[in-house]
Parts: C-alpha cells; sequence; structure tokens
C-alpha cells in the first residue's frame, strides 16, 4: 500500500527534502537534496499552482515575462508551456541524471539521491524547441534534441519499469497530489495488470526538429 502522509501541506511541489542553492554564474541555481531520497520516490508533481499557457497566451506577454517562461518553463504534449510554480523550475539538465519523468505527471528518483546531491533530470523529455550543447559529462550524447523523447523513450521506459515497484516501498510525501485514478493506475502497473504509459506520451507531435 502507498505511503504518505495526506495532512500535511508542504510549500513546495517538489520533495520537500530538498532546497536551492546557488551553482556558479554559468547554470545559475539548482536544486539538492537535504537528506537522502530513496530511489522509487516522487521527486516532483505537476500540482494546480504550475501556471498552463497556450502558444497564443504566451506570445502576448511582455518582454519581462516571456524571458522567465523561455527560460524556465517546458512544453507539454500539446504544445503549452507549463511554467512551474516551485523549486523544480531550477532543475538542471544531466545526461545521466537521477531523476526521470514517468508517462504521468511527476517525476521519481531513479537511483538513491544522497544528502547533498543535486537533483537532475533530462531535458530531452521536454520538447525543447531547439537543441543545446551541455556540459561535458560521461555520456556519448553532447546535444539535447528536440527529438530525443522519440530516440530514448524506449531506454527511459525500461529504466521506470525497473524502478516503478519501488514507488509502494518508499515513503512518497507528494502522492497526495496525484488523484485517485492515477494511483489506483500505479497500482494496476505494479502488480501487472495493466500497461505503463510509455514516456513517449509526453512528446508534442508538431515539435520542430532542428538540428545541431
Amino acid at each position: 500500500m502507498l505511503r504518505y502522509v495526506c495532512t500535511q501541506f508542504y510549500t513546495l511541489m517538489i520533495h520537500p527534502d530538498t532546497t536551492l542553492r546557488f551553482i556558479d554564474d554559468e547554470i545559475g541555481f539548482g536544486v539538492f537534496a537535504t537528506r537522502k531520497i530513496p530511489r522509487g520516490t516522487i521527486t516532483w508533481a505537476l500540482d494546480k499552482f504550475d501556471q498552463v499557457l497556450s502558444p497564443d497566451a504566451k506570445e502576448s506577454l511582455d518582454p519581462i515575462h516571456l524571458e522567465i517562461v523561455d527560460k524556465y518553463s517546458y512544453k507539454n504534449r500539446k504544445g503549452e508551456y507549463v511554467l512551474c510554480w516551485d523549486f523544480g523550475r531550477y532543475v538542471n539538465h544531466s545526461f545521466n541524471s537521477n531523476c526521470l519523468s514517468t508517462g504521468y505527471e511527476f517525476e521519481i528518483a531513479i537511483r538513491d539521491i544522497e544528502a547533498g546531491e543535486e537533483l537532475t533530470n533530462d531535458y530531452g523529455y521536454l520538447n525543447l524547441e531547439e537543441p543545446f550543447k551541455a556540459r561535458p559529462e560521461n555520456s556519448s550524447r553532447t546535444y539535447v534534441y528536440p527529438d530525443d523523447l522519440l530516440n530514448f523513450h524506449q531506454q527511459w521506459d525500461q529504466i521506470l519499469l525497473e524502478n516503478f515497484p519501488l514507488i509502494i516501498e518508499v515513503y512518497q510525501p507528494l502522492i497526495s497530489l496525484l488523484s485517485s485514478d492515477m494511483v489506483h493506475e500505479i497500482m494496476e502497473v505494479i502488480s501487472g495488470h495493466r500497461k505503463m504509459q510509455s514516456i513517449l506520451t509526453h512528446y508534442f507531435e508538431d515539435t520542430k526538429v532542428l538540428q545541431g
């Protein structure tokens, strides 16, 4: 059975055992664990305070707000721009990320995240509008491309399948943000009665693929 606390309200809809720290002038801020976060833990979930903007609404913004949306938002499967109100907007990219988006509206830790370690995800599933060159890592990838979801979804799905059963084994302070239907579906996936939704469901079909 899923373990959670439904009566406590957190000011962050990213995992409560996190804090914001300045990294350097190039990267800016990042999100770091203040305690160990075990693999399988929900580290972020979409919530009612997150802003969802249509392309027209985005383009109607004044330059100051447009710059914020361009820098901190991601594009969902409908081509809308999602701007997190919490520290989630400061989670940085890594080709060897310790968090991964599921085919639902939440992310999980795909390995243990130790206290003091930065939380990272892979921007390859965020429907970028143009490629960007990331900092060098121990990875064959050097650029993040708009079509990375098409190329890596099977690999990411396999990682999710290996970690999904742990969702019911660890403490989940953010589980109350998920609908009862979603929790039921998660339980069915873990029990083998339903196929897990692929991370590919996040792909925006009209994403313009640009070459680096």
